[in-house]
């Protein structure tokens, strides 16, 4: 196989590699200077969009609608794109080596790529009930959401199954979306995961109460507490029952597990410095080895506002470290510096009516305000995180452009607070005032 050389290699080829690539683009790369390598058949896209718009019976989402950089209000990247400014897509090819001492990437077809400065933008990949020895897992619709292949499969089982009966195993951003997208595409939705509440990564039980209220408004049951221990499927390999451990037995003709994920950091163990599950990385996204930079979900980074070394997995970062650890190669070739990394933790979700965005740490006392009925024909509420008497993080569902970015900047100026019930009933003035 022939050996190729970049100057330039993004190994993955998910949001993080697209709006790398864009970057630059912005900041001037040669032909032929760059490449990204990715296991995936397709450009990078928007990753979101497979849990959300892509599922829907009606006005769903398909590529080229959700290339990179679109999730940002950017120019869609198409496949030409890449080709116009000289970058090489190697899609399809999945890298099984990675020996950082020569600059040297391996395929699993034995092609060797070598390269001066590499991004490791692999991302996550998911959990799978069979990881656990779960029994019965590997029966037919049993889906996990990560790669567009993968809703490929969901959104042909979905049609296949009409209107049957779906088992969502999780109960945290995956679950909640996929349970929405699935309910819509009019199925019989129960949803299992063991926690007290929904999402209890980021809400406190007041949030959670709204969202599974509403969902069960909607019709979606909602089992918490107990966990799927094993699957029956039929003489065709399809699922037909989820069985639980507290006893229950459910039927099913399509299952969504979302467990989570961990960063896919495997081909560079051992080769670089890691710590909280990533490739630790300075404020520049360079790791241990000079000219070997980290993002997204794999990178564990100093997170300034906080003063610690955090790993955040979500699209935003991803987006952003890309472009910073781009503007800083690009400047260290200048001999110039960029600024550090400072970035606010932000998540958002959309399923069905209803739109939450979360900025900051949601860490200390909380402060829920505003309508959380959900029943309500417009609710609108939030909640305030409070730690050392500064209001460390804000949560919003229903807010409008402006209000969002005034919790926004509330999480990032940390105001001072005395009086918790106070702030309760200023609700979203406080954060307007800031």
């Amino acid at each position: 196989m022939a050996e190729k050389h970049f100057k330039y290699v993004i190994l993955g080829g998910g949001v993080a590699a697209g709006y790398a690539a864009r970057e630059f683009a912005k900041l001037g790369v040669e032909p032929g200077e760059l490449a990204i390598i990715s296991k995936e058949a397709v450009a990078p896209y928007e990753r979101p969009a497979l849990s959300k718009a892509y599922l829907f019976p009606q006005g769903y989402a398909r590529l080229p609608g959700f290339h990179v950089c679109v999730g940002s209000g950017g120019e869609r990247l198409l496949p030409e794109w890449y080709t116009e400014k000289g970058i090489e897509l190697i899609l399809s090819t999945e890298i099984v080596k990675a020996d950082l001492a020569s600059k040297t990437l391996t395929s699993a077809s034995g092609a060797t790529f070598i390269y001066d400065i590499l991004i490791i933008a692999t991302g996550s990949t998911v959990i799978k009930l069979s990881d656990f020895g779960v029994e019965g897992a590997n029966a037919n619709n049993i889906f996990y959401l990560r790669e567009i292949d993968d809703a490929d499969k969901l959104v042909a089982a979905i049609q296949a199954k009409k209107d049957g009966k779906a088992v969502i195993v999780g109960g945290g951003y995956i679950g909640l979306e996929l349970a929405a997208a699935i309910k819509i595409n009019n199925y019989d939705v129960t949803m299992v995961y063991p926690e007290p509440w929904c999402m209890p990564r980021l809400f406190t039980s007041g949030i959670a109460a709204f969202y599974e209220g509403y969902y069960a408004n909607k019709g979606i049951k909602i089992i918490k507490g107990t966990v799927a221990v094993g699957f029956d499927s039929d003489s065709n390999g399809d699922v037909t029952t989820v069985k639980l451990k507290d006893g229950r037995v459910l039927d099913a003709d399509i299952v969504v597990v979302g467990v989570g994920g961990r960063p896919l950091t495997t081909l560079v163990k051992g080769q670089l410095v890691e710590e909280k599950n990533g490739i630790k990385t300075d404020a520049f996204f360079e790791t241990s080895i000079p000219g070997v930079y980290a993002v997204g979900d794999v990178a564990t980074f100093p997170m300034k506002l906080y003063n610690e070394l955090k790993r955040v997995e979500h699209v935003d970062h991803a987006r952003k470290s890309a472009e910073q650890a781009v503007k800083a190669i690009k400047a260290k070739e200048e001999g110039k510096t960029v600024e550090e990394y400072d970035y606010l933790p932000y998540f958002y979700s959309r399923a069905f009516d209803l739109s939450w965005q979360f900025y900051g740490d949601n860490v200390g006392d909380t402060v829920l305000f505003g309508d959380n009925d959900p029943a309500s024909p417009k609710p609108k509420f939030g909640s305030y995180w409070i730690k050392d008497g500064k209001v460390v993080g804000a949560f919003l569902e229903a807010g409008t452009p402006e209000e969002n970015k005034a919790i926004a900047k509330l999480a990032r100026v940390q105001p001072k607070v005395e009086n918790l019930e106070q702030l309760k009933n200023e609700g979203l003035a406080f954060a307007a005032k800031i």
